[in-house]
């Protein structure tokens, strides 16, 4: 694996570059994507980000959001991924990265456990943010931080890290942020567009969907499910879903908590959580999924039911 120093010389060097963040991309993607896309612009070097799905509307706040593509107009010297565990976690655009490593500069900047290293340069560093790789990424580049940054990266770390409430939280999480928050960050700002604005839809279908939590496991794993029948019923989008799976792994005796959302017939996005008690990185890739040891996703497909049943005894074999 290369260090940050080695691959900051690298970006120093080239001229133009894409920034990919992976499919339905959350804060830390997006702040990420963000935080860097100003400053390469900074150092003259030409860039858009890349991703396949709309960026939540709560995320438009920050300008820049609008400045993420679905269609790239530029010829560029690299690939930068960032937040993203694999290939195939960057959605219509895992082609075009596995084609680009055959004459482009690829780079790879992640936080997830599962990383498989897929870029020619790869710097991997489990902490509570990709945010945190990038604010060093971006001091090793020599540019200066701005409020634009600053706020690009204090909504990656306050959401990735549930605003500073996640175990891998450590000492340079908060000193990384301290120093976003004398650039100008306002945590105020980013933290209600981030965790508490919410349409009556997204409040409606929240409620709805709580209602319904099933346990499994006497009561060790929750799970709750979102389907698109839900999801036109109150007349809201998947992204609005994102941290439904927080609340039921917040009811006492849950040691694990899954959230199952419908993207097509038959094939569902699974999003899992833990107290620690099992590592839900394994459990996700049992199903070709990974992240974090607390914080992992996969998608299924098939029958609800039936893939219930399939990962309430998968999350058994973990917590026994």
């Amino acid at each position: 694996m290369h260090d940050l120093r080695e691959i900051a010389q690298v970006l120093k060097g080239i001229k133009s570059a894409l920034i990919f963040t992976h499919s339905r991309s959350d804060g830390d993607a997006l702040g990420s994507a963000l935080a860097l896309f100003y400053a390469l612009q900074k150092l003259n070097i030409r860039c858009e980000i890349c991703n396949d799905c709309d960026v939540p509307e709560k995320y438009f706040f920050l300008d820049g959001m609008k400045e993420v593509v679905k269609t790239p107009s530029l010829d560029v010297d690299a690939y930068i991924a960032v937040d993203s565990s694999d290939e195939t976690r960057l959605g219509t655009f895992a082609n075009v990265f596995l084609q680009g490593k055959r004459k482009k500069i690829t780079v790879n900047i992640d936080h997830h456990v599962s990383n498989t290293r897929f870029a020619q340069y790869n710097f991997v560093r489990t902490c509570a943010a990709n945010c945190q790789n990038i604010a060093e990424l971006i001091a090793l580049l020599g540019v200066s931080m701005d409020k634009n940054i600053a706020d690009a990266l204090m909504l990656g770390l306050l959401t990735d890290s549930g605003a500073f409430s996640h175990s891998d939280v450590d000492g340079q999480t908060f000193r990384i942020a301290a120093t976003l928050a004398d650039a100008g960050a306002d945590v105020n700002t980013v933290n209600y567009h981030a965790f508490k604005k919410q349409s009556k839809a997204r409040a409606a279908l929240y409620g709805h969907t709580m209602s319904a939590i099933r346990y499994l496991l006497e009561d060790r794993m929750a799970v709750i499910v979102i389907t698109k029948a839900m999801l036109e019923q109150f007349g809201a989008d998947q992204s609005v879903t994102e941290g439904f799976v927080d609340f039921p792994l917040s009811v006492e005796g849950v040691e694990v908590a899954l959230a199952i959302l419908e993207v097509k017939p038959h094939q569902y996005k699974i999003s899992l959580r833990s107290k620690g008690k099992a590592n839900v990185n394994q459990i996700a890739a049992t199903y070709g999924g990974g992240g974090h040891v607390l914080a992992s996703g996969c998608m299924m497909f098939g029958d609800l039911e039936e893939i219930i049943d399939k990962l309430r005894y998968t999350v058994s074999t973990h917590l026994d």
